[in-house]
Formats: structure tokens, sequence, C-alpha cells
């Protein structure tokens, strides 16, 4: 069902937060704004502080259809917009020669939207009877930058040309949300075409708050404990810093070893979860995770 857009910043806080996504008001006006102004949302951030779940969260509160785009290195315009079937365009052809027709009506025949293969960024351009498609362009900085030069058409005027059918425009605008990793920074002629806003780690209230809303049947103060301690793992010089998907799968999978409580040996050997790179572990592990530890439980006593 197609439901209608929020009238405000606080009606967009309220649709994210009935589909369990806690957001900050900074970004809700931001997903606000492109909603009423009909611009991509474009996200930069660290990966898994929630950038990709924005754009599934948008689509099933509005009661629209999502279309990803995974983008990755030598992604083409072939996996991301169309290309032909050329298995059944050469048994068309042999069955319409064997008939005895012209080639130009074979050329207009083979060339006809049936044999037409949709990839993602066509297929949110095309009509929906619940509205106009969420379309989540992810990861962009994954992809090579020709593939950015190309997208300037579809995000300045929602069409895409076809050499052999012309030109197939959207009778109303996806609703687009691009996200990067900044692995590289993505041209500022793709920023220039969208709102931007940079997701960051949340703060310990809104992660508490967020692992309540994802791991409801956890222990409150083990919540408390796992959020304060990854909070404070943020502060340490690591390879790759923990996001709150990595809170979340913690959480969750405390909760599977029946833990009321972190304490050292739980953590240390749990770290795999929290932590994605061997020499992080290797510096958490052991005499700094209990260090850790001690701080979090004077801290949460006192408070």
């Amino acid at each position: 069902m197609d439901l209608a857009l929020p009238k405000s910043i606080d009606d967009t806080l309220a649709l994210l937060a009935g589909a369990d996504y806690i957001a900050e008001r900074a970004l809700a006006t931001a997903l606000f704004l492109a909603l009423r102004m009909g611009k991509p949302l474009f996200l930069e951030g660290e990966a898994g502080v929630g950038k990709t779940e924005i754009a599934k969260v948008v689509a099933q509160a509005l009661g629209r259809r999502l279309v990803r785009l995974q983008c990755y290195e030598g992604l083409d315009i072939a996996s991301a917009v169309y290309e032909w079937n050329y298995q059944r365009q050469m048994i068309e052809i042999r069955l319409a020669e064997a008939a005895g027709k012209s080639k130009a009506t074979i050329s207009d025949d083979i060339f006809s939207e049936r044999f037409l293969i949709k990839r993602p960024l066509l297929q949110a351009l095309e009509p929906d009877a619940h509205g106009a498609p969420v379309l989540l362009i992810d990861e962009l900085d994954r992809s090579d930058e020709p593939f950015e030069a190309y997208l300037l058409e579809v995000l300045s005027d929602f069409q895409v040309t076809i050499p052999e059918l012309g030109t197939i425009k959207a009778a109303e605008p996806p609703i687009v949300v691009i996200t990067s990793n900044r692995t590289r920074e993505i041209h500022d002629a793709v920023k220039r075409r969208c709102l931007y806003h940079w997701v960051d780690y949340p703060d310990a209230a809104r992660e508490f708050e967020i692992v309540k809303r994802k791991a409801p049947g956890a222990v409150e103060k083990l919540s408390r404990e796992v959020v304060a301690f990854v909070q404070k793992l943020r502060g340490i010089d690591l390879f790759k810093l923990p996001g709150v998907a990595e809170t979340i799968d913690w959480m969750r999978a405390l909760s599977e070893l029946d833990r009321i409580a972190l304490d050292p040996d739980t953590i240390n050997d749990t770290l795999g979860v929290l932590l994605k790179y061997q020499d992080d572990i290797a510096r958490v592990h052991g005499s700094e995770a209990a260090r850790i530890l001690d701080e979090v439980k004077a801290e949460l006593a006192a408070a």
C-alpha cells in the first residue's frame, strides 16, 4: 500500500522509528527535504552505521518497491541498466529468416522491449501502482569513475537512453538513496545533484535505543555494558572500528550465550563478532579488554 510522504521532520522521525530505525534529527531533516524536493539523498559514512538500512526502511514505511543496485569495481551498463537478450534475438532472427521476413522487419522486431533485460536503474524508472520505487545505489565508491559519469543523466533527468529504443523517462522520479563508505572520493558532479548527509556513529543514548529495538529480549544491564564497551572501543586506534551492525550482532551473540553481564573471558571469546581484523582483535584481547571493562563497570555504577 502506497503511503503519503511525511509532512514534517517530526513525521519523518516517527516514520523511521515506526520501522525500528532510530535516527538523529539532522538525518531525518535531510531525508525529509530529499523526499519533499524530489532529490537524491547521498549518505556517506563508515561501514555499519546504517546507511543502507535507510533505503530499506523508507521503502518499507512508505509501501514502495525497493530496487537495489550493489556497486562493485567493473560495474557496467549491461549489469546496471540494461542489456539485450542475445540468445532470444538469435532464435528470433532464424525463425524470421525461415519465414521470409525482410531485414528491416527483423531489426524492428528484435530490438523491441520484449527482448530487453531490465537491470536495476531501468527498473527504477518503470511506473508502479504503489508509487515510484526506492532506488538504492549502494556503495557507489566501489564502482569506477566512468559509471559515475553515466549516472549523471539518471540523477539529473531520471531517464536513460537506449540507442535502439530511444530515451526512457520516469513518469514519476524514484526516491533515490546513494551510499558511500568513502573508500574514494565521489565526483562533485554527482554530489551536486544530491542532498548530502554524513552518517556518524551514534552516541551512547541513541545506540542503546537501537540495541533495545533490534535485540528486544536482551537484559538491560548487558545492553548498557555492551554499548558502553563499544563506545570506548571507537576511541581506540583500530584498523576498523565496530559499527552499529556489529554492536547489534554482539548483543545477539551474548544473548545466545545466556550472558547477563560482560566478563573478560566472554569478551575475549567473542571479539570476532565485534572486530573483523586479527590485528584489532590482538590489540584488544586480554589486558586491554579487561581495562576497558573495568572503566565501563565503574562509570555505569556511578551513573
